[in-house]
């Protein structure tokens, strides 16, 4: 299968994208999280506050502030069980219980990791693991690497002044034993919804952020010790406590470096870890894609022009002037729900309906290393929506309008039950939702600007715009849950998206809901 072809029925033809008779191992799944075997660690504070208001900004981060960063961010925050019934004849029921995580992840499998480079008091300077299981730090290779990062960068970041440098992998066997080759677009939105949880947890300690998509990958792996075949990092995230460190424009800026020439620079490492399968299958297109998307050498690296801003036609409604949404950021993500059959229709007022879309929104913006540095960019994400209930605005599709607040008007009526015809899963009733929003991006994902990897980059921003639509909508006391289980010709008919060369990319049904009946604990202290 060709590499178009494989993306196309990712996208279009899902059932095409993986075999038939395909059939999941549940007794040799992998771990949610890796282990490393052997090394040195550094355990890090049980003591998480429980809110995250308040905060006094540190003007160095020590190793407690690090630990309770990375709990936010990605650490073990639940121990969940719930019963389910088999079928309506079967008399017993299957129970289902997992480890969860403030962000979502498709089956609960989070098949990405978190590295860090850290130069902080009480830590040696090096790289390191977050153990999740364990919420402690892994040493995989001690020393300095600033020149070394910074170079892998292509010289666009100062980073001998920041404090630390976050490293986003993916591990493909992780739910490609469940979803087969349809993992490959599973991995880029659930790092995407990692990076949109990280930089706003960042915000609340005080961390400024930036986000690198390109870099020099096998470098960055080399530096970090993974083997390409099973491990592979999507972006680098510089965190400093001075914003003005980033994306720079150094005087090296523009000397060319390659990976060949900076993997010769380190010694390999080679660090023993568990997955625990004991059979791994191969999975050959995911590595082919991979590979495909690498960067070898700095003369790569791109930048896309903005677009000039399309003039909305048809009629529009104004939503209400709201404030930004003020919320704990603890609270919410505590609170944020992943309904299934448990959304209760409701109506939604105008007042909500524009605070969740603004807060969404607004809070997406971010630096990184593919806008044009000094130019206002519209985001290469965009939110559209399929509206049922909602005081004040007729039942139809529209799409929003971020500069304008406005929604545009595209198709009236009530489109529930296409929408429900077109999931392939039974897990929601659409029915009972007022909102099913998608997340919209251009049909050819950047392949002329970016090649393959704009493919993998379009995810992670779609998944980092749903990540802050869940986080308003649990700020709005309103659960979100994203599906991938969709008819995507089907939405892009409904929004008459043809013309303008773009498709949907995630549903995100949002409104009321009655929590189901389950077993859950909290994992802080």
């Amino acid at each position: 299968m060709s590499l178009e072809a494989f993306l196309h029925n990712l996208h279009f033809d899902i059932e095409k994208a993986s075999p038939p008779d395909w059939e999941v191992d549940w007794e040799d799944a992998p771990l949610a999280y890796k282990l490393y075997r052997g090394l040195p660690v550094v355990p890090l504070s049980l003591e998480v506050p429980l809110t995250l208001e308040g905060r006094k900004v540190p003007t160095t981060p020590d190793l407690r502030e690090i630990g309770h960063f990375l709990w936010y961010v990605y650490g073990l925050t639940q121990f969940c069980q719930s019963v389910f019934p088999l079928d309506s004849t079967e008399q017993e029921a299957d129970l289902m219980q997992s480890y969860r995580r403030f962000v979502p992840s498709g089956g609960a499998l989070y098949p990405n990791e978190l590295y860090v480079y850290l130069k902080i008091e009480d830590l040696p300077a090096g790289v390191y693991h977050y153990d999740v299981a364990h919420h402690r730090l892994v040493l995989l290779r001690e020393g300095k690497c600033d020149s070394y990062i910074a170079r892998a960068l292509g010289n666009r970041c100062d980073v001998s002044a920041c404090f630390g440098t976050v490293f986003v992998s993916t591990m493909f066997w992780k739910n490609f034993f469940k979803y087969n080759n349809f993992a490959y677009r599973l991995q880029g939105l659930d790092a995407g919804v990692l990076i949109g949880q990280l930089l706003e947890v960042a915000k609340r300690f005080g961390f400024a952020s930036g986000v690198y998509f390109q870099f020099l990958d096998r470098a960055i792996n080399h530096l970090l010790g993974l083997s390409e075949q099973e491990e592979s990092v999507y972006t680098v995230i510089p965190l400093s406590v001075e914003p003005t460190v980033l994306f720079t424009n150094g005087s090296d800026i523009d000397e060319i470096v390659s990976s060949d020439e900076l993997c010769q620079e380190l010694p390999a490492i080679d660090c023993n870890h568990y997955v625990r399968s004991r059979r791994i299958i191969d999975y050959p297109m995911l590595t082919k894609m991979n590979e495909a998307s690498m960067l070898e050498s700095t003369r790569l690296f791109r930048q896309i022009k903005a677009k000039e801003r399309m003039n909305s036609e048809g009629e529009s409604v104004v939503l209400p002037h709201v404030k930004r949404l003020s919320y704990d950021l603890a609270s919410v993500c505590r609170t944020r729900y992943s309904p299934d059959m448990d959304f209760v229709l409701g109506k939604v007022s105008q007042l909500q309906l524009a605070a969740l879309l603004q807060e969404a929104t607004t809070s997406f913006s971010y630096r990184n290393d593919l806008d044009e540095a000094h130019k206002m960019h519209e985001s290469r994400v965009s939110l559209y929506g399929c509206l049922y209930n909602i005081e004040g605005i007729p039942n139809g599709a529209y799409h929003y309008d971020s500069a304008a607040h406005t929604l545009r008007q595209i198709h009236l009526g009530d489109h529930r039950l296409q929408l429900q015809y077109g999931m392939s899963g039974h897990n929601v009733n659409l029915f009972q939702v007022p909102l099913c929003l998608h997340v919209a991006g251009d049909k050819d994902h950047f392949i002329t600007e970016l090649g393959y990897r704009g493919y993998r980059i379009q995810q992670m921003e779609a998944g980092m715009l749903v990540q802050r639509l869940l986080l308003a909508a649990a700020a709005l006391g309103l659960g979100g849950h994203p599906l991938l289980g969709f008819d995507a010709n089907l939405c892009d008919a409904i929004y008459k998206m043809g013309p303008q060369g773009k498709t949907t990319l995630i549903q995100i049904p949002i409104g009321p809901y009655r929590p189901r009946a389950w077993l859950k604990g909290s994992l802080h202290s």
